[in-house]
């Protein structure tokens, strides 16, 4: 050992002397599913002796390791050998392959597959390259967790190591990777290689080429090269050697208040434990404790048949209404109405659809627009159930997939049967209902039968269900189509209908076990169809590349950079590239063949949709016109431009409505009314308009040709909702609208060539959507394993998005690790939201400041309120800062803007503000309206009562307000580092991001907090972060995720490593300790709701204290390392005496302090390299050690170099961290001189 010891200090040298080549292995295993920040997180080989520097070149040039990521991440898991996809594996000892002379690996035998595979000759081993003498003398001692260059500087590095690599030529290295890549396919314990070679970095195109040949995949990142054998991420945090570490240090005073106050707490606890609510039991979730709308449900007893007094009633009542229907449909308006329904398509098939229903549980109807199927159908069953004398018992739900749809069928059918709404037929959309007790047909939306699944997993007493417009492929639809199918063998006696207009039959068919299919033939009168080069004929429109830019106000002037000609095409615009050059137009005219050249397919067309409906205004005859958008933003837009047209704008001649899902019921109905005579209305709607509903004025159609749709890359963990082409099956929907009640027309603004190039149907949301919302109710419901449950879907979804959204609901504490329910869980379980918002819901009401987070809840769910004209920017944004008050939030400063509409609304002053403040009143109504809705669902699950006061009490306590919404938007966290002219954001999933331009942080040249808690990203060029808040380290440790402890005393660590703190351990202990007491506070107050919360008042003071005084006196740090030897402890006393003696790394001459330093640990003299740099002033770098130090800008270049040295000093000794949170056992680096050496350098600067 000792001998070791003086060889690796350089006061032995071993013997040179020949010796038989032994091959390295190309490929490093690495095993370590926690490696220390200062590792490079691959196992590594003995170094080989110097003689044989060449051969380590081949085996270790690459960097190479084959790399299993360290920490469990939310956006990626490694694939299996066999393409499943598992969890990263378990620490395990490394195995490192001994290679003989022969080239061949003494590795343990393997099974005889992987024998019969591994038959396969290699590739010819290439002769490794010569490296110079230079090589051997240059070899490091140290390896750290990073390198930090500035721009101007890593052009120019010169470090020894890859100067070297310079002389091995590209031919060279592309053979020797070739034999690498080879091994790693041949190996199916390894996954990837990591390479930080410069030579590698060079020759990356050719490399990336050959591992594409090889069916590999490969990326850079930064200085980082990586070929593996799945998929790669855009970022990789665990190769960030710039990820966030944080020394946090609060003052002491504050420190010693929060210790009393905890201490006062737990001493309380103990004396008087009965009083306080028992911690002890299991973390896994109860229904017990649930108030749930199950009375909404409540159907006759299962033993009821046996009651003969009960068969009575039920008979007395279904004779009853038998006699009410005969009577309706004796009466004068139930024979007119019985007229009608009979003129319908769907009425020849009444008899057929009925029989089979009879004889097969499952049946599947498809039916054209305006058949009349999915207001006839439910009638139908309904009327032979009371005609049979069954009606009382008798229960059909009818599923549709939007609360306007489910409203207005409801009420149609109530009308054709002669009744009120509530009566036979009613209606239950979220919060919102019309049930009597003797309702027989409910029209619900599908989430509203979900919801009754959790209380009632049998659907007991429901005799049919009915699931129409099954063709949108909806998530929720398709999740009750498993959970039906998992349910109608226990239930032999219920019937299950599938409709929809345009259906994929034979699939749902086979789903189903071979289910019998109808399909009822359309009535709708003949509809036009004019596509976009007709349009150009007819209209004598021109499009230039000037005027097809759609004009969304400067606030969204991204969308419109977005429609400018650019030399890469967008994804929108690709698809149907081949199709528009394929096009023949020679019928057309030149004018329009050329306009058809400009046409750019990223525009939605506002200037083309004005240019028609103003034709159709005056050249048409009389009709609705209904125009297809792709989202609230659109709709906006072009009706602010509409509104500008001298004709469109004049309210005697047009009528312009709106139509989306976020608007209050009431308004949405607005579309259906039939306007005066001589007004013309216009309704512009998004793909909600597409089925269900019918507006039966309409004759003009304006189909745009996209729709809005959520995709999600499961690789990179993003979501992005943007607008896509529709399918054909959509835009015959579309084009059906405009032929309900006469023959009409549709005017699609896209070229027939791309119509023929769309999809015929739409990709189902299961298969482009997150699915955290969907693996909560998977557990709710009890379905057993999630992965399994969703492989029986229709089209089941990639693994990789099942485990992202499992591993974000165990981050957030919805599941425990074994994927059950918490308590928590359970809550959230209930509320029909986003997991992350109903967290912030349930957190705003335990902490008694629920009225500001009702406001941003609702916020998030809807959209922004703020509004920003294209020609009054300046003065929309200054309205908007007024409300921001400099507290680095855009949800505080909605909150302030609600607030302040809501008191004008009390003055009768509302418009006034909202015209003033650049506000808009239809969103402030819709989140009025939706804090409404989430009070009650509150009270439902018991944690707010009547006494609303008591809900406020800590309102105005905002950074208890910051604390609830980090907890809800974690891991939705960015760290914040200030620099002189920038702030640099970065997080766990996609590395560098930038504010977005409406956000108020984004108008701040610095923010004196180290972290933002975000929602929502929008992915353009760069990931930019729609709306955040900034938070304290206080409230990240206290109301983030877990917290798992470092090697070290005082380190803690976030996100599975990738979020690092450092401080004094008993900092470290008080928030380990209130974190504890605080999830123990609120788990019990989830079991228990109507816990008093005032036996918690010293734990609530003293959290409170410290998310409110916490100064953010902390600071970034990079490359701090784990625990060091007990001998670099000494060496540390003796620097610090050095030091002392003279003067301190800012003495006379610090150069000489560093040179006396580095002989005593037994190294060689320090080097320095000099240049000069912008402003005439130098730069100096030192290096030692394998490690180079980067001092700061001098005037020369003498007071450089003795910076530089300062700044090495500095380090070693610790200096560089604060005193009051510095540990004194961490407190410098010493122990860095006394480890071996490697061939890698690394630079540091200060912060």
């Amino acid at each position: 050992m000792l001998l070791a010891s003086s060889v690796l200090r350089g006061r032995l040298r071993p013997l040179r002397r020949p010796r038989p080549l032994i091959m390295p292995s190309p490929l490093f295993l690495s095993r370590n599913p926690n490696p220390s920040p200062g590792s490079n997180g691959a196992s590594l080989l003995p170094s080989p002796s110097p003689h044989h520097s060449s051969s380590a070149a081949m085996s270790t040039g690459g960097g190479g390791g084959v790399y299993v990521p360290p920490m469990r991440r939310l956006r990626s898991v490694i694939a299996s050998t066999n393409g499943s996809l598992a969890p990263p594996p378990l620490a395990q000892p490394a195995w490192t392959p001994e290679w003989r002379a022969d080239g061949r690996s003494n590795s343990p035998p393997s099974p005889p597959q992987q024998q019969q595979r591994r038959a396969a000759p290699l590739p010819p081993r290439p002769p490794p390259p010569q490296q110079p003498p230079l090589r051997q003398q240059s070899a490091g001692y140290a390896r750290y967790a990073y390198d930090d260059f500035s721009e101007d500087e890593s052009d120019r590095e010169m470090d020894r190591s890859s100067a070297s690599s310079k002389g091995a030529s590209t031919l060279d290295n592309v053979d020797e990777w070739k034999w690498k890549l080879h091994m790693l396919l041949r190996n199916d314990d390894e996954q990837e290689i990591i390479s930080r070679e410069k030579k590698d970095r060079r020759d990356f195109e050719q490399l990336a080429q050959l591992a594409d040949r090889m069916a590999l995949h490969s990326r850079q990142y930064s200085r980082i090269i990586v070929f593996s054998k799945v998929p790669l991420p855009n970022y990789r945090s665990d190769l960030d050697d710039k990820r966030p570490q944080r020394e946090v240090s609060i003052p002491s005073g504050l420190q010693r208040e929060v210790d009393a106050l905890l201490a006062d707490y737990l001493a309380r606890k103990r004396t008087n434990s009965g009083n306080f609510p028992n911690a002890a039991f299991s973390r896994s979730s109860s229904t017990d404790s649930f108030v749930t709308d199950e009375s909404f449900y409540d159907q006759p007893d299962n033993q009821a048949s046996a009651n003969v007094v009960l068969e009575r009633i039920q008979k007395r009542k279904s004779l009853q209404l038998r006699n009410q229907q005969a009577a309706w449909q004796e009466s004068n308006d139930g024979q007119s109405m019985m007229e009608f329904r009979r003129s319908l398509p769907a009425y020849k098939e009444r008899q057929s659809l009925l029989d089979a229903i009879s004889r097969n549980q499952v049946v599947v109807v498809s039916g054209e627009t305006g058949c009349g199927k999915t207001t006839q159908l439910p009638q139908y069953i309904l009327e032979s159930e009371i005609d049979a004398a069954r009606g009382a018992t008798c229960s059909v739900i009818c599923t549709q997939p939007r609360r306007i749809s489910a409203i207005t069928v409801s009420e149609r059918v109530a009308a054709e049967r002669g009744e009120k709404i509530g009566e036979s037929v009613g209606y239950k959309v979220r919060l919102e209902g019309m049930r009597g007790r003797d309702t027989r047909l409910l029209f619900c939306t599908t989430g509203v039968l979900l919801r009754r699944l959790l209380v009632d997993r049998s659907l007991k007493g429901v005799t049919h269900v009915i699931v129409d417009e099954i063709h949108e492929r909806g998530m929720n639809e398709d999740f009750l189509l498993i959970v039906l199918k998992d349910l109608l063998p226990r239930r032999p006696e219920l019937r299950l209908v599938l409709m929809s207009a345009t259906l994929n039959a034979d699939l749902f068919s086979s789903y189903f076990g071979g289910a019998p299919m109808i399909h009822i033939p359309g009535f709708t009168y003949p509809v036009r169809s004019r596509f976009l080069e007709d349009i150009l004929e007819v209209t004598g429109h021109r499009l230039t590349s000037y005027n097809q830019i759609d004009d969304y106000g400067q606030e969204k002037s991204w969308k419109m950079q977005k429609q400018a000609i650019r030399k890469r095409k967008s994804q929108i615009a690709s698809v149907v590239e081949d199709a528009v050059k394929a096009a023949d137009l020679r019928d057309y005219s030149s004018r329009t063949r050329d306009s058809l050249s400009c046409w750019n397919p990223d525009s939605i067309g506002f200037n083309l949709i004005e240019n028609v409906l103003c034709h159709i205004c005056q050249k048409e005859r009389d009709g609705a016109v209904l125009v297809f958008m792709t989202g609230w933003d659109d709709i906006n837009a072009l009706k602010e431009q509409l509104q500008a047209n001298p004709l469109l704008g004049d309210p005697n001649k047009v009528l312009l409505l709106a139509c989306h899902g976020s608007m209050p019921s009431s308004e949405q109905k607005l579309i259906f009314e039939k306007p005066e005579a001589g007004l013309r209305k216009i309704v512009l709607a998004t793909n909600l308009a597409e089925t269900s509903i019918t507006i039966n004025d309409v004759v003009f159609v304006v189909d745009c040709g996209k729709a809005k749709e959520t995709s999600y890359d499961a690789l990179n963990n993003t979501p992005c909702l943007l607008p896509t082409w529709i399918s054909k099956a959509s835009a015959r929907q579309r084009r059906g609208r405009a032929g309900r009640v006469q023959s009409g027309e549709c005017f699609h603004l896209y070229p027939q060539c791309v119509y023929n190039a769309f999809a015929d149907y739409q990709l189902p949301e299961l298969l482009r959507t997150p699915l955290q919302s969907l693996c909560l109710q998977i557990k709710s419901l009890r379905l057993g394993s999630i992965s399994e449950f969703l492989s029986r879907a229709l089209q089941s979804p990639e693994s990789l998005s099942v485990q992202n959204a499992i591993e974000y609901l165990k981050v957030i504490g919805a599941f425990d690790q074994n994927e059950e329910l918490t308590v928590l869980g359970r809550h959230l379980s209930m509320l029909p939201v986003e997991p992350k918002l109903g967290k912030m819901l349930i957190l705003g009401a335990i902490f008694n400041c629920l009225d500001p987070i009702l406001t941003i809840v609702s916020g998030l769910s809807v959209r922004d309120p703020f509004m920003t004209p294209f020609d009054k920017k300046d003065l929309a944004e200054s309205a908007k800062l007024q409300f921001s008050c400099r507290d680095y939030s855009d949800h505080l400063a909605l909150v302030r803007a609600y607030e302040g509409w809501r008191e004008a609304e009390r003055d009768r002053n509302g418009y006034d503000y909202c015209w003033k403040n650049f506000l808009s009143v239809q969103t402030l109504k819709a989140l009025d309206s939706l804090r409404r809705q989430f009070v009650f669902l509150l009270k439902d699950t018991g944690l707010i009562d009547e006494n609303m006061t008591r809900c406020n009490k800590w309102s105005r306590d905002e950074n208890l307000v910051r604390a609830v919404i980090c907890a809800g938007l974690y891991p939705g966290v960015s760290s914040v580092v200030n620099k002189e002219k920038s702030i640099s954001l970065k997080t766990m999933e996609d590395g560098q991001v930038m504010l977005y331009s409406s956000s108020v942080n984004g108008k701040e040249a610095k923010i004196p907090f180290p972290w933002l808690v975000f929602n929502e990203k929008v992915k353009v060029n760069s990931v930019f972060l729609r709306d955040s808040t900034a938070i304290s380290d206080s409230i990240l440790l206290l109301f983030g995720g877990n917290i798992q402890q470092g090697g070290l005393d005082g380190h803690l660590k976030m996100l599975g490593g990738y979020l690092e703190f450092f401080m004094s351990r008993d900092l470290a202990s008080t928030y380990l300790n209130l974190k504890s007491e605080l999830e123990d506070f609120i788990h019990c107050k989830l079991q228990n709701p109507k816990m008093d919360i005032q036996t918690s008042e010293e734990l609530l003071s003293a959290v409170r204290l410290l998310v409110t005084e916490d100064p953010c006196s902390g600071r970034f740090v990079y490359g701090r390392q784990e625990p060091r030897s007990k001998k670099a402890k000494t060496m540390t006393s003796l620097a610090s005496a050095s030091m002392d003696r003279g003067g301190g790394h800012g003495g006379d001459n610090p150069k000489n302090q560093l040179q006396t330093l580095l002989t005593r640990a037994g190294h060689g003299n320090p080097s320095y390299k000099t240049k000069q740099i912008k402003n005439s002033l130098f730069r100096s770098t030192v290096e030692f050690n394998g490690m180079q130090f980067v001092g700061q800008p001098c005037a020369n270049k003498k007071l450089a170099e003795k910076d530089a040295a300062g700044e090495a000093i500095n380090w070693l000794t610790g200096g560089g961290a604060p005193s009051d949170s510095r540990d004194p056992q961490d407190a410098d680096h010493m122990s860095m001189l006394l480890k071996p050496t490697r061939r890698k350098r690394h630079h540091f600067r200060r912060t």
